[in-house]
């Protein structure tokens, strides 16, 4: 039977249309709720055809600085991530290649953590960064960032490196290569891909944390999730704005991850099935 004529074949790509229809529907009406007035946001039934207009946009600007908020995301995102791969790099190098007695037990209790709800350590946090002079800060972001992401990246590095032969480290060694020689020229060029999957995983997660940016951070430190807080007020939700700010906060990171998708698949997938 000919795969052009197998009806299973265009049920299969029906049920493939309709799922991303529906996952790509909220996108969809956030950018065209985006260009319409408040009232228009409103309106029953909703209008598809209308005149679009950039005033939500220029409001968005004019009220909250968007430049501000997106570059506090920015360096956020990017630091943790940076700080994040150089703790993750030695510690997951350790424990691929120098396995202890409790090696499979610390993996397990970093992945656990993860399982842990946020708001159960918020407390805590939260006065420490109050007691050391830290809130609405880039710095406790940073950090708070970092530690967030830091089982993922350990982990992903860890099976990254389990990949490689142990023999190849020991040619390197008898060879009279130094520690620092055997990270640059052996280890990193085997791990460069894996190393970039991860960190622009870490840096996607980074940049869109709302929680600890909601609870840690305000005007001065704020992230784009802050901004899109913002537009939700006791007297309601101003729909077209709050698309508008959605619109503008999501915009970078969609084009970042559009043009590193195979990166990005890579680090969500690798790991998985080991």
């Amino acid at each position: 039977m000919k795969t052009q004529n197998n009806p299973l074949l265009y049920v299969r790509t029906l049920a493939a249309w309709g799922v991303t229809l529906v996952l790509f529907f909220p996108l969809g009406w956030l950018v065209l709720t985006a260009f319409k007035t408040e009232l228009q946001a409103i309106s029953v039934p909703p209008l598809l055809l209308f005149t679009p207009t950039l005033e939500n946009f220029t409001i968005v600007q004019e009220r909250s600085d968007y430049l501000l908020y997106a570059q506090n995301s920015l360096i956020t995102s990017v630091a943790s991530t940076i700080l994040g791969l150089a703790l993750a790099f030695p510690a997951a190098y350790s424990m691929a290649f120098f396995k202890g007695k409790y090696t499979k037990d610390i993996l397990m209790w970093m992945l656990s953590t993860k399982m842990m709800p946020a708001v159960g350590a918020l407390v805590p946090i939260y006065v420490l960064a109050q007691n050391s002079g830290l809130l609405d800060s880039r710095t406790a972001l940073i950090i708070i960032f970092t530690l967030s992401n830091l089982p993922i990246m350990v982990w992903m590095l860890y099976s990254q490196f389990k990949e490689i032969p142990g023999e190849i480290l020991e040619a390197a060694r008898m060879d009279g290569a130094t520690l620092w020689q055997e990270f640059s020229k052996v280890l990193l060029p085997l791990t460069l891909g894996g190393l970039a999957s991860t960190g622009l995983l870490c840096m996607v997660l980074s940049w869109n944390e709302a929680f600890w940016s909601l609870n840690l951070s305000a005007a001065k430190a704020g992230t784009l999730a802050t901004l899109i807080a913002s537009y939700s007020s006791p007297e309601g939700l101003f729909w077209a704005k709050l698309s508008a700010a959605s619109f503008m906060a999501i915009g970078p990171i969609v084009v970042f991850g559009w043009f590193s998708q195979k990166q990005l698949v890579q680090g969500l997938t690798f790991g998985a099935v080991k």
